[in-house]
């Protein structure tokens, strides 16, 4: 039986991170176009390939795990206590198989808490912007405009924060599930790439810009149609629109954001 950790040279308790950088690296080394054809780096590179695909899924990578420990101990030949009828050993064996299975099995919960954290950091923020965009062009706070100049400074100094950790939550979530054209692939095959990363960096970049788009407009209409703070209260709101309305989604966005990382940590 192949031993994928061995050919990706990694330890079997290796993240799922650990694992595809082992991968890419290889990749860059092994792929055919960089050997001329060689038909060696070939056979290597498609055995990569194949790890890749196996230990790079949770799920596969729990069943490849115990395949590869039944083996490991039936393999063992001898008086091994792995292969022995004793009524001990068989006792022994059932305590390894046990505390190798819970290893398993509480690698996948951490490796699929991890994913879901990193979506979450992307989710969050998306949805957070796309709201804020709603209701600032519902809204047209003017609260820039009427506060003091220590008002400005904050919201000025706030609106710089949020532009950053917006642009580094876009910048992870790109990173991590997304592909371009020029990445190394995934697997030998073309067509499993979407399955590590299923959106291309293009779709993700018109996603984003079509979301805050369609809710500023439709917020507009809305504020239109209805006017209701404008017109209640017109020291705090505006009938037009005006360039402090940027402002305001970074803001909500890092606020929002900062209460799930608060969250995301009391969870944990």
């Amino acid at each position: 039986m192949a031993n994928y950790y061995e050919i990706l040279k990694v330890s079997p308790k290796a993240s799922r991170a650990e694992i595809k950088s082992a991968y890419r690296r290889l990749a860059r080394k092994l792929h055919p176009d960089k050997n001329q054809g060689s038909e060696e780096t070939a056979r290597a590179f498609a055995q990569i390939a194949e790890a890749w695909d196996i230990l790079g899924d949770a799920q596969s990578r729990s069943v490849y795990d115990k395949r590869l420990l039944h083996a490991q101990m039936h393999n063992s030949g001898g008086d091994s206590l792995f292969v022995s009828s004793n009524t001990h050993a068989r006792r022994w064996r059932q305590m390894v198989y046990e505390h190798r299975y819970n290893e398993i099995i509480d690698r996948m919960i951490a490796e699929e808490r991890r994913e879901s954290l990193a979506l979450q950091k992307v989710i969050f923020p998306t949805v957070a912007l796309f709201v804020s965009c709603l209701v600032v062009a519902i809204l047209r706070p003017q609260i820039f405009e009427n506060s003091a100049v220590i008002g400005k400074i904050v919201l000025v100094s706030l609106f710089i924060a949020g532009v950053i950790h917006l642009w580094g939550r876009i910048k992870d979530g790109l990173e991590r599930f997304t592909y371009g054209e020029a990445d190394v692939h995934e697997s030998i095959l073309d067509d499993n790439e979407p399955k590590a990363k299923p959106f291309s960096r293009a779709f993700a970049a018109g996603f984003l810009v079509l979301g805050v788009g369609l809710s500023f407009g439709i917020g507009l209409l809305i504020g239109n149609i209805f006017q209701i703070f404008p017109a209640s209260v017109p020291a705090m709101f505006s009938h037009s629109l005006k360039p402090e309305f940027v402002f305001y989604p970074p803001i909500f966005v890092l606020f929002v954001d900062v209460m799930h990382g608060f969250a995301s940590r009391v969870d944990i």
